[in-house]
Formats: structure tokens, sequence, C-alpha cells
């Protein structure tokens, strides 16, 4: 009965909110009851590439992902020309030196994405970091600058952000309980604190990686690899809180989700009225309300 409710409530949110926002100009028809590629041809591109991840502009008129290419990721852009979805071109800030991938726009309209730059001249590392950019005006863009307050000699990846604007992302630093944890860094005074470690309710001895967090933070989905109960190489799993605000329940969320290869970069559209996770090479989408019927929340 309880969960009868969450979903009824969760779903009168999503009319509400979209019934408010309709400014993301989706591609048509939409999926109905099922999961599909997104803009197959534009982001899905064919079998020369890999794509994944997935993150509209706050405009909704910008859609980012990431191509990896020959061993190189790169950030791309498909734009709406107010008819219909334009050819994905590398976005501007790319450097081709370097790999970057994982965008993600934050509350602050900046922004962030995952990256192999140097942080400084003396930097050999290579390791991945959590960077961020200021879009200028002219469709230009700023400088890119290191999110130093979260990053460490370790890799850093994969951002999403509360509704708070908390910063959840995944790291292979030291003290984790695995090859790759999930971390919170809260957001206070406008600046993100001391990174903590969501602990092993949600993180295990292998790599988990990749959070999606709800509008309402009540649940997150995220990548978990090599759990006992896994179907592929990485799966997605739902987490949900208690009545105490702390992560409590966690589960597969099991087919259709889940295949034999790998799901990650989980992302709830702006307007939470669509999800997206990357499958296999291609981007894939479905309606909310399908999602929260199908995982029984």
């Amino acid at each position: 009965m309880k969960a009868f409710y969450t979903l009824v409530i969760t779903l009168l949110f999503i009319h509400c909110k979209s019934s408010r926002d309709t400014s993301i100009p989706y591609p048509t028809p939409p999926p109905a009851d099922s999961i599909v590629s997104f803009l197959p041809g534009i982001v899905c591109s064919g079998a020369d590439s890999i794509d994944f991840n997935a993150a509209f502009s706050p405009d909704g008129k910008s859609f980012y992902f990431t191509r990896s290419q020959n061993r190189k990721w790169a950030i791309y852009v498909s734009r709406h020309d107010g008819t219909q979805w334009t050819k994905a071109i590398k976005a501007a800030f790319n450097d081709t030196a370097y790999s970057m991938a994982d965008p993600a726009f934050g509350p602050d309209g900046y922004l962030y994405f995952i990256s192999d730059l140097p942080k400084n001249a003396s930097d050999t590392l290579r390791d991945f970091d959590i960077w961020f950019i200021k879009p200028l005006a002219d469709g230009k863009w700023a400088t890119p600058e290191n999110l130093s307050s979260v990053n460490t000699d370790s890799t850093e990846y994969y951002v999403s952000f509360s509704p708070g604007g908390d910063l959840y992302f995944a790291s292979s630093r030291i003290g984790g309980y695995g090859l790759e944890d999930l971390y919170v860094s809260k957001l206070a005074d406008g600046k993100y604190g001391q990174p903590q470690n969501l602990g092993p309710k949600i993180n295990t001895a292998y790599s988990d990686h990749d959070p999606c967090l709800s509008q309402q933070e009540d649940f997150m989905i995220y990548t978990s690899v090599d759990r006992k109960e896994g179907l592929g190489e990485g799966d997605l799993y739902l987490a949900r809180k208690d009545k105490n605000g702390q992560w409590a329940e966690v589960r597969s969320m099991g087919l259709p989700f889940n295949t034999s290869t790998y799901e990650y970069c989980s992302y709830f559209s702006p307007d939470f009225r669509y999800f997206f996770f990357s499958s296999r090479r291609d981007v894939k989408w479905m309606r909310t309300e399908t999602l929260l019927k199908w995982v029984n929340l």
C-alpha cells in the first residue's frame, strides 16, 4: 500500500511538473511503454563509435553526450534548430590532446565533466578529475576549471546533482569499500565540502559508479559491477532512503533494464519526464512514469 501511494504522489508530481515545463523539444514520437534508442543516427551513430551519457542544457535546446572513438573520449552536442535536432558536433571546449566525458549541468548553469587534463604544468598523473566550465555569450565558453575541493590523485567521475545542489560522484580514492565508490559533497555557502562516502549499503567490494538522483532525492539509480545477482558486466541498481533519510534498500532493477552487457550513465531529464541510460553502444530513453511502474516505486 505504501508503494502504491508513493507511485501516485510521484506520478502527480511528474504530471504537474511536465505541464508547467514543456521547453524541451523532445523527438517525436516519444517512447510508449518501452525502452528505445535516443535520436538514432544523431546520438546513436553507428558501429564506428560508442555513444553514452545524456545532458540537456538549461534551456532544453541542446543535448550533450560523450562519443568514444579510437580510445579517446570527446563531448558532443546536438542542437534543436526550431524544427529538428541537428547533426552532433564536437563541443567547442574539447581539447584534442585529452579526453573529456560525462557532461552534466549543475544548478549554477555551469557544465561539469570529467577529463584527464593536467591540473597544472607539473601534473603528470593523467588521472580523471571533475572539471567545470562557464558558458559565455554567443555560444562561447570560459576556460575549464578543476573542482579541486572534491578531486584527489585518484580518479573521480560522473557527476549528479541533488535538488539542493549537493554533488554526487564516483571515485577510486583510498579509503573506500571497493575499487570505486559513490560519494557526496554537500553544498554550503556556495562551496562543495569534504566528500562523504555513501557507505556499505551502497558501495561494494567492486565498482559502484554513475549515480542518478531523483527530483525528491528519495531514491537513486546507479551502476554496480559484479554483484552476484547481476545479469551482465555492469547493472543498474535502485537505492531508496528510509524514513530517517538514510540509504537503506538496494536492489537490482532487473529486466528489461539490465542485459548481458553493461548498463550505465543514468540520467533524468530536467523536467523528470524521461529517464535515460546507456547500454551497449547507444543512449536509451523511456518515460519516467513507465520506469516507476516497472520497478514498483
